[in-house]
């Protein structure tokens, strides 16, 4: 969330920020009732004073042997006046950041202005798109002629958007998974964590989820939990209400889970293959760093995940995503976009942000430097990278004209040696 100063300070740069996410949120609402709120504050401490003075006289008169019926009566008046200032200021803290938890974090001065995708700027391009001397092939006609890929039994199942990977498609998956988990930690300086797949609604309000997305979620309501939609949940809650020594900064972490999402503002968008899924894998990065140093740790993060898809051979470019585009709690997000030749489009596998200190003021994760004051670090996070388009990528960059997919090299070892994948019954 945003510091308190900010909006009373600069409530006008609070507006633009709301209007350049697309935002809705009463600003003047907000000003009225904390200037309220620190007016009744002022008076309930001051009752509080009263009430303590009070309950001393009683005491007092009642130790010295005197009437104390007028010091009791007055400390009853007093003790009322307390109870209702109590609630009262109570009430206006409930509302003040009830509205609050809808300002959204203010775009970094370099961000596009745009209202959805199309103001997006393209930064770079990598790789060499990939010719074809035939019809490139869509992910799901690969996938169903290869039988590695079979969306009708996950419908069965449970329902569109739960698909099934049989043989080497699922044998592909969980090589990109160990080796995306294996560079991350064995050359990119991240510590694997296995966090829980589940979280409070405090953990989600943390990463702005709640109460923004809380349409998309998957909630388990006899235990009040839901399934995260990304490992950055329990990754940016990993700290929550603790101070780190400035030493341990930067703090980075990688995390393999699940991602569960309803996808209830996407109905009807990308349903056909894997583009658009309600439960896949994702290889997370987090980092907690200092103020100073979380511009320069972002071009970090995003050079590793992109790193991914260096290594496995793959076109794809980078976008700085505009303020319309960008999420809630952004402060600035880099996509990268794979090309996926049988879709005919590029793909987003990633997208890597930092918050400023935005989520680490919801989570009370600070940082101490010496003897100074505790300070809020700042958080960020990047996929490096979600499984299905990655898998899609490959597929359809890497398909070849008898419809076999060869493998990448990086990927062989993960893969026992596979080097192509050929239709069931065929070789290798």
């Amino acid at each position: 969330m945003l510091d308190a100063k900010l909006i009373r300070g600069e409530p006008e740069k609070v507006r633009e920020a709301l209007a350049a996410k697309g935002e809705t949120a009463d600003i003047d609402r907000w000003l009225d009732l904390d200037r309220r709120f620190r007016e009744r504050t002022t008076a309930w401490q001051v009752c509080r004073a009263e009430l303590n003075a009070g309950g001393e006289a009683v005491a007092r008169a009642k130790k010295e042997g005197r009437d104390a019926s007028e010091a009791i009566a007055l400390l009853r008046d007093v003790k009322a006046r307390d109870k209702a200032l109590r609630e009262e200021v109570e009430n206006l803290e409930k509302e003040l950041d009830g509205i609050l938890l809808r300002v959204p974090n203010i775009p970094h001065p370099d961000v596009p202005r745009g209202t959805d995708a199309s103001g997006n700027l393209e930064v770079s391009v990598h790789g060499v798109k990939p010719g074809f001397a035939f019809p490139p092939k869509a992910h799901w006609d690969l996938g169903a002629a290869l039988g590695i890929l079979d969306i009708e039994a996950g419908s069965r199942i449970a329902g569109s958007g739960f698909p099934v990977l049989r043989g080497a498609g699922a044998r592909l998956e969980r090589a990109l998974i160990s080796f995306m988990l294996d560079l991350h930690t064995g050359e990119h300086g991240y510590t694997e964590i296995s966090p829980p797949h589940m979280s409070r609604a405090e953990a989600m309000v943390t990463c702005g989820q709640i109460p923004k997305l809380e349409a998309d979620m998957y909630r388990c309501r006899d235990d009040e939990l839901y399934m995260i939609p990304t490992a950055e949940v329990p990754l940016t809650n990993l700290h929550r209400d603790e101070v780190l020594d400035v030493a341990v900064l930067p703090r980075r972490y990688t995390a393999l889970t699940p991602c569960y999402r309803r996808e209830a503002g996407a109905a009807g968008r990308d349903t056909r293959g894997l583009i658009r899924v309600h439960q896949f894998f994702k290889v997370e990065l987090m980092a907690y760093a200092r103020p100073e140093d979380s511009e320069a740790e972002l071009l970090r993060l995003r050079g590793c995940a992109e790193e991914v898809l260096r290594r496995l051979g793959l076109h794809y470019r980078v976008v700085l995503l505009c303020t319309g585009d960008m999420s809630f709690a952004s402060r600035r997000t880099f996509d990268l976009e794979v090309w996926a030749p049988g879709v005919g489009r590029y793909l987003e596998v990633s997208s890597c942000s930092v918050f400023g200190d935005f989520q680490a003021r919801r989570a009370g994760t600070r940082f101490r430097e010496g003897d100074a004051k505790p300070r809020f670090v700042h958080t960020l996070n990047g996929s490096a990278l979600a499984l299905p388009r990655t898998w899609i990528a490959v597929l359809e960059q890497w398909q070849r004209a008898d419809g076999s997919v060869e493998v990448p090299p990086v990927l062989r070892p993960y893969m026992g040696g596979l080097e192509r994948i050929g239709p069931p019954g065929g070789r290798a």
